[in-house]
């Protein structure tokens, strides 16, 4: 009896040291924040204290590149560690994101994220805030792209885009198109119809009354719809889920933020007797751009530099939970944005709404400079050294190695995985970087190639 309680006690005792020696991990992305738009990165205007912090106590990367510049295909490079061209997340036409809830594409089921591979070693994982890599494929329910269906236990958030048409009085992506369109429309209509009549009269052809009343028809029964649908966008296309429930219809953007922090706050204190991965993806600073009521007309730079603001704060209150329940030590802390600054964003009123890149040219969906160096921060008090800055070239696919091995994993070995484990780098055990080349593209495109040399006498 005595050598079977032993026996226990050791296998307890195992278990209890194993699941403590695996750290936790939070993973933060901004929605298109440029890197001029934090303090650690320059920026002398916005107040980001919280986010300063980080980097002041961590790791910061100034070449840290986004796999994409737009949110769809980086999103799933982040994920998978791999360029989004190999997943086929990348688009051949213009549009290279998922726009609508009813899209039918999304992350293939045959690629491995690492939250699956966490999933399995006991992490538990959870996704707060923006997913947008697909909801369903075949049926309104069948919820094949969904977060739980990738790795995630928990998910609290939207599966597609926030656009400007999500809150009412903040215009439309669509409507400069769409209003194009339908005047293209209404002329063709217009010249076939005066031209049937026309020729009509004159005797040149016979047509019946009909056939003119079936042209005004088809007219109707496809422009009526096309109005609804944009007329009602909000309510079809802008809706919160909780699991695999919608909970908000649309989405009240009011305190979005708080209800999100709160939400990872919760999180953090259901799992603080076990590993767990959070990936907090924030909804801001994407348009239509929103901020509570404590932040709204606080920055300098108007509602854009009010809800970077508000993201900072969110971020203190996370590391602030952390440092509460003595969980800082055990945490890595990772800190981007999906992309660069969308510079190009103007509101219904005139307003500039993007953000800002620093000294380099573009934003995002090009792939200049401004479009894809994104801020990068570590942070992991004990483990990385304070005020280390990494000037070589780095990818958001590197997390996806560097967390599978922290957390005792192995990194698959039936695929390229084009991400490469950054704690060498932080840790000072290699001098420069292991990516000799980075492979730029835009949607399906080959852009630009970024060379790194090595040592030229190897």
């Amino acid at each position: 009896m005595k050598r079977m309680l032993l026996l226990t006690f050791l296998i307890t005792g195992n278990v209890f040291c194993t699941t403590k020696s695996r750290p936790n991990f939070i993973l933060i992305m901004v929605d298109d924040l440029g890197i001029g738009d934090v303090g650690c990165y320059g920026n002398k205007t916005l107040r980001t204290p919280n986010i300063d912090q980080l980097a002041d106590k961590g790791a910061k990367f100034t070449q840290h590149i986004a796999a994409s510049p737009l949110c769809t295909p980086s999103r799933a490079a982040f994920m998978t560690g791999r360029y989004p061209v190999r997943s086929g997340v990348a688009a051949e036409s213009r549009i290279g994101t998922f726009i609508f809830s009813a899209s039918s594409g999304g992350l293939p089921k045959n690629e491995v994220t690492f939250t699956e591979i966490l999933q399995k070693e006991g992490y538990s994982t959870g996704i707060i805030g923006k997913w947008h890599l697909g909801l369903n494929r075949e049926w309104k329910d069948d919820f094949y792209h969904h977060p739980l269906n990738h790795g995630f236990d928990y998910f609290y958030g939207i599966t597609v885009t926030h656009l400007r048409d999500c809150i009412p009085g903040n215009g439309s992506v669509f409507l400069a198109g769409a209003a194009e369109t339908l005047k293209q429309t209404f002329v063709i209509v217009g010249i076939t119809l005066f031209t049937l009549i026309f020729l009509n009269k004159i005797g040149l052809v016979k047509i019946p009354g009909k056939v003119f009343g079936y042209i005004l028809l088809v007219f109707i029964l496809f422009i009526v719809p096309v109005l609804f649908f944009f007329w009602n966008l909000h309510y079809l296309n802008c809706f919160l889920m909780r699991n695999y429930q919608v909970i908000q219809q649309p989405i009240i953007y009011e305190n979005l933020t708080r209800r999100m922090t709160s939400e990872a706050v919760n999180f953090i204190l259901r799992n603080q007797n076990k590993p767990f991965l959070l990936y907090m993806s924030y909804i801001q600073v994407h348009t239509a751009l929103y901020a509570s009521a404590t932040f709204r007309g606080k920055s300098k730079h108007g509602i854009y530099g009010d809800a970077v603001e508000e993201v900072d704060w969110s971020i203190g209150k996370i590391v602030n939970e952390l440092n509460k329940n003595e969980l800082r030590d055990n945490t890595l802390i990772y800190f981007t944005s999906d992309n660069g600054a969308h510079i190009e964003e103007i509101s219904s009123s005139g307003e500039i709404h993007g953000g800002y890149n620093g000294i380099f040219k573009g934003g995002k969906a090009t792939n200049w400079e401004g479009g894809i160096r994104v801020p990068g921060l570590l942070y992991w008090p004990g483990v990385i050294t304070s005020e280390t800055v990494i000037n070589e070239p780095t990818s958001n696919m590197d997390i996806f190695p560097t967390i599978v091995k922290l957390s005792g994993a192995t990194v698959p070995q039936d695929r390229i995985i084009d991400g490469l484990d950054l704690m060498p780098l932080v840790q000072r055990s290699n001098v420069s970087s292991e990516h000799e080349f980075l492979f730029h593209y835009c949607n399906a495109y080959l852009n630009a190639v970024r060379w790194n040399p090595r040592n030229m006498s190897d």
